[in-house]
């Protein structure tokens, strides 16, 4: 079907979009479109089924996308069972052997990326750009954890007895439960199964109900990839809070590895206690994007594009409250206002030319509509965009700058998740650290400064775990990623990574 959509300010978008059927018959590799569970080295079917739509096409002619087998206790009950005796000789397994196939399916990745990049664009709507990027970043952990596998470190430890030497070794943990959001669909599993197969730990894995359809073509490379049997299982269900319970609570899962929100790891972390499960949890954020007076603005218009309005907005490092200092404010929103109205282009993400697409689901798009008109109606002024976009499709919304928004508002105190990006005034240091410290959470945080000393005072006294600076940009597999405060505990990926699946051990030898 062709559509063309007039938006605000005479920009024109004709595009034709493909039903999402003719996409998955297109696709290169048609042996990554699956629906149905992973389970032992087999597929295997569910006891009820699920659509999966294309968010950018819901309710609309050629959205749906595939029925999806669902899964329920009794068959993540098998799983565990499978990951729990493969894991009696993984284990064992080489630091080099679990490298090796780790970069073969890294290699896999790269090979099948286009296609994969195309499932991650019907699931969850984000440009084909955008997909294509996180397919490259989702391998990367593979690549990075290979590179790890050989070299998880044991130490010698000096005894104050003569006579002993002590040994502290790292042992994998064991059966991994990993819980995975949609808005990376293969990096939240890679940037988690990457870690726990490196040190010999097996999983079982439960996607989000909205973009199962990653999470079952890469169980497909893993098994072309040479993992054993039972290493990994994936298993999509629309029941999320009864198989978190589920895995939570099960003696044989001795670690849950979670990405979501702040009170659903609460409630995690609740029933994981009654089995004292090993936890990491990367949690909900409020980001603050702070420009101090002294920086690049042009700079750090880039970077708060970037780091506000990818997968319109719909990251857990979106910048979420943006600190202008009020000497040049009114230049950082001009230019801000104009960037976006030359180089936005909204749309079905596999059409060229596309820079942003949809929310994921109506939830999404009330809490968008929430914050805006919570803003405005408390002073804030609509310095861009504003509005819903019903010609395109039930699930857009441009992308929205506010003007002179006050911390008393929703968007202030409340993650967003969605293209609405908030300016806020303030006039020194001090105001604008305790405004942006003022929150229970702090995963990521953002600030432009040219001042070496501020950089480093203000790089120590933001409360977050992981900070870009002059930079809008942070996500890679180095990068030791988690948060401080409500925003959880652990770190993924660099060389932390592989800590949170293991268990030290320590061995006292007499040798006297």
């Amino acid at each position: 079907m062709l559509r063309t959509i007039t938006l605000k300010r005479s920009f024109v978008r004709s595009y034709s979009i493909e039903p999402s059927s003719k996409v998955i018959s297109s696709l290169k590799n048609p042996d990554l479109f699956k629906t149905k569970g992973y389970v032992n080295g087999a597929w295997i079917s569910g006891s009820s089924q699920f659509e999966v739509n294309n968010p950018a096409l819901y309710n609309s002619e050629g959205g749906k996308i595939a029925e999806v087998d669902s899964f329920d206790v009794e068959h993540y009950e098998t799983a565990v069972n499978a990951a729990s005796d493969a894991f009696k000789s993984f284990k064992s397994t080489t630091g080099r052997y679990r490298s090796e196939i780790l970069l073969n399916l890294y290699r896999l990745m790269l090979e099948n990326k286009e296609d994969l990049a195309k499932l991650i664009v019907l699931e969850n709507g984000k440009p084909y750009n955008d997909a294509l990027g996180e397919v490259t970043y989702a391998a990367s952990f593979f690549q990075w954890f290979s590179e790890e596998a050989p070299r998880v470190p044991s130490d010698i430890i000096q005894s104050s007895n003569q006579g002993n030497r002590i040994l502290s070794i790292r042992q994998p943990i064991g059966v991994c439960g990993i819980l995975t959001p949609w808005n990376f669909p293969a990096a939240m599993i890679t940037r988690k199964l990457g870690a726990a197969v490196s040190v010999g730990c097996t999983t079982v894995i439960k996607p989000a109900s909205e973009t199962p359809l990653s999470a079952l073509a890469l169980a497909h490379l893993s098994e072309l990839a040479g993992f054993p049997k039972g290493v990994v299982n994936v298993l999509p269900s629309h029941n999320s809070s009864i198989i978190g319970k589920f895995m939570c609570e099960h003696p044989k899962i001795k670690k849950i590895s979670f990405t979501g929100s702040t009170n659903v790891g609460k409630i995690l972390m609740t029933q994981s206690s009654s089995t004292l499960k090993k936890l990491s949890m990367e949690l909900g954020g409020n980001a603050p994007f702070i420009v101090f007076d002294d920086a690049d603005v042009d700079k750090a218009v880039d970077g708060a594009i970037t780091s506000k309005f990818r997968s319109s907005g719909q990251t857990c490092v979106c910048a979420n409250r943006i600190f202008v200092h009020e000497s040049i404010y009114d230049e950082f929103q001009a230019k801000f206002v104009a960037k976006l109205a030359s180089t936005v282009k909204i749309g079905y993400g596999l059409t060229e030319g596309i820079t942003h697409g949809p929310v994921i689901h109506s939830k999404s798009m009330q809490k968008v509509r929430q914050h805006i008109e919570d803003a405005t109606s408390k002073g804030a002024k609509i310095l861009f965009g504003g509005s819903k976009l019903p010609d395109i499709g039930e699930n857009f919304h441009e992308l929205t700058v506010l003007g002179d928004v006050t911390t008393d508002m929703l968007i202030s105190k409340e993650e967003t998740f969605g293209p609405v990006a908030p300016l806020i005034k303030f006039s020194s240091d001090e105001e604008v650290l305790q405004m942006a410290n003022d929150t229970d959470v702090g995963l990521a945080g953002y600030f432009y400064s040219s001042n070496v000393a501020r950089i480093f005072r203000v790089a120590e006294e933001l409360e977050v775990g992981m900070m870009g600076v002059n930079t809008g940009a942070i996500s890679e597999a180095a990068l030791p990623f988690g948060g401080v405060k409500e925003s959880g505990f652990g770190r993924e990926g660099s060389k932390y990574g592989v800590e949170d699946y293991t268990v030290i051990k320590g061995i006292v030898m007499n040798v006297q």
